[in-house]
């Protein structure tokens, strides 16, 4: 699927219609009516059918989170050993992208040169992990032996999750208290202030020029969840920074959306392959709220966290989408099927992916088959709108813990087949050359199937990974069709499965680049 580009004139249209609803008082009935068929219209196009049982391009994703203490002071050659086992069991399962937590607290599961270690890897802030080693670029080497994407997750803002809670000596904290803020029972970076967002910016540009990673993503945390009773205590920044502005809930949203464009610029200048994803709260606005609002009755994106998802996404500044729909079919307050088709029709022409809950999903029963849980329903769903491009898993240990049978169904039917990533045409839509060079050798391990990869004249050029899909000798070459691929592999051969000597069959080879554009196929007749 080409995400980019799915629902481009949709996308228009249907921002040209809010925006004349939005003065729905000064028009005439009949325009009004007009405007109401076209966003039906939009809505019909937006949700059609893919109609394709088993995508060949569909991102796969899970979380592997840092801050519920699931790595904290175990030794270190169990903890890679643990991540290894996570890592295969995700590979079988048909994870394609891992998403890895690695700034929960202002601090880092990497060698940072501006943050403190953190707590959550050695169990005190700042302590060095011993032996030496780097979780972030032993997950990147880890997850590309496997043909995974490594997303770098982090949290913009937050420093302490509770305030008995110490920081490093060396933390930016003691540096520049001012910087910061109490709101409840955690401490947090001020986003009204210039100093946090340069700070917020000059990890990321560290990050992603150290790093090999394919994104940076962050969560729901914005402005905190509100503390009932209690106000964010920003009335002196607003006295500082608020000019210009009548309502402070307008003010933090800018504020908010000042970091998102300026993260998104940051990453572009320096590595413009590396995607900027945003897993928002799973609901934007509730109806009552804003009648284009979802037909809910929740904690709200836009109202409460002041994080304007649409925005970003409508004006670029984000290159994917992962709303936590984490709620099952028929919540009273905030529907899954709901909420994603409300999503599916507010994708904004950028890449959609949904948040699943592993757990909520296998605890509660089909409204229309009691007998079976949520998991059919939730992907048929998913897979039935154009604009949604695949999901991810919150969280990795409950797919590897096979909670309510859940990674056997994806082996056995939702994963059956490898995907590829999606490809991001708005970022590159420029396939690399064919492979070339490409013969059977026979070697003292059997055959191998050698290429030699494609010239190239830029890093985005560049051949990063390979397809290998099998034939049989007669049959037609279709390569949108998944079930024929038996390797996705980063080396230039394959080892071929030698059987009688008589079976005729043909293997083609494309190569993909590092935003998974496909380059156009070579193929070899072959008996085995």
């Amino acid at each position: 699927m080409v995400v980019g580009k799915v629902s481009e004139f949709i996308g228009s249209l249907y921002y040209l219609c809010v925006t004349l609803l939005r003065f729905k008082n000064i028009m005439k009935l009949k325009n009004y009516l007009l405007l109401l068929a076209l966003l039906l219209v939009v809505g019909v196009r937006a949700q059609v059918p893919s109609g394709n049982k088993y995508p060949k391009r569909e991102f796969r994703g899970a979380w592997i989170q840092a801050v519920n203490g699931q790595f904290r002071g175990i030794p270190t050659e169990r903890l890679k050993q643990i991540l290894i086992s996570q890592l295969n069991s995700l590979q079988e399962a048909g994870i394609n992208a891992i998403i890895f937590q690695v700034r929960p607290e202002a601090d880092a599961l990497y060698a940072s040169q501006h943050e403190p270690w953190s707590r959550f890897l050695t169990g005190t802030q700042g302590q060095t992990p011993s032996p030496m080693w780097d979780p972030m670029q032993f997950m990147i080497e880890e997850c590309q032996k496997r043909n995974m994407e490594f997303h770098a997750w982090i949290n913009p803002y937050r420093v302490k999750t509770s305030l008995k809670n110490k920081l490093a000596p060396e933390h930016i904290y003691h540096q520049h208290p001012e910087w910061f803020v109490t709101y409840g029972d955690q401490l947090y970076f001020d986003p009204a202030l210039p100093e946090s967002r340069e700070h917020i910016c000059k990890i990321v540009t560290d990050i992603v020029s150290r790093y090999d990673v394919d994104a940076i993503h962050m969560d729901d945390y914005f402005y905190p969840y509100p503390v009932n009773g209690l106000d964010f205590p920003d009335d002196a920044s607003f006295a500082r920074y608020g000019g210009g502005f009548t309502n402070k809930a307008d003010w933090r949203r800018s504020n908010v959306n000042v970091l998102i464009k300026k993260l998104h610029e940051t990453i572009r200048g320096i590595k413009p392959w590396v995607k900027f994803g945003i897993s928002p709260f799973g609901i934007y606005r509730n109806q009552k709220s804003d009648p284009l609002g979802s037909n809910t009755n929740g904690l709200q994106n836009y109202d409460d966290l002041y994080a304007d998802v649409l925005l970003w996404a409508r004006e670029g500044w984000i290159d994917y989408n992962i709303p936590q729909i984490y709620w099952e079919i028929g919540h009273k307050a905030a529907d899954y099927e709901t909420l994603v088709k409300w999503w599916a029709t507010h994708s904004e022409n950028r890449p959609l992916f949904i948040g699943q809950s592993v757990p909520k999903t296998v605890q509660f029963a089909d409204p229309q088959n009691p007998s079976i849980n949520q998991l059919p329903r939730k992907m048929a769903l998913q897979r039935a709108y154009q604009t949604i491009g695949g999901s991810c898993q919150w969280y990795a240990a409950a797919v590897v813990e096979n909670q309510g049978r859940y990674r056997d169904a994806l082996i056995s039917e939702y994963h059956k087949y490898p995907a590829l990533i999606p490809v991001f045409d708005f970022m590159d839509d420029k396939a690399p050359g064919k492979v070339r060079k490409m013969k059977k050798v026979w070697t003292e391990d059997g055959y191998i199937l050698f290429w030699t990869a494609p010239k190239a004249d830029t890093e985005m050029d560049k051949a990063v990974q390979y397809v290998v899909y099998r034939f049989d000798s007669k049959e037609k070459v279709n390569l949108d069709d998944p079930s024929h691929i038996v390797a996705i592999t980063r080396n230039p051969f394959y080892k071929l499965p030698y059987e009688t000597g008589k079976t005729k069959c043909r293997y083609v080879v494309t190569a993909l680049d590092r935003l998974h554009n496909e380059s156009k196929s070579v193929s070899k007749k072959l008996k085995l």
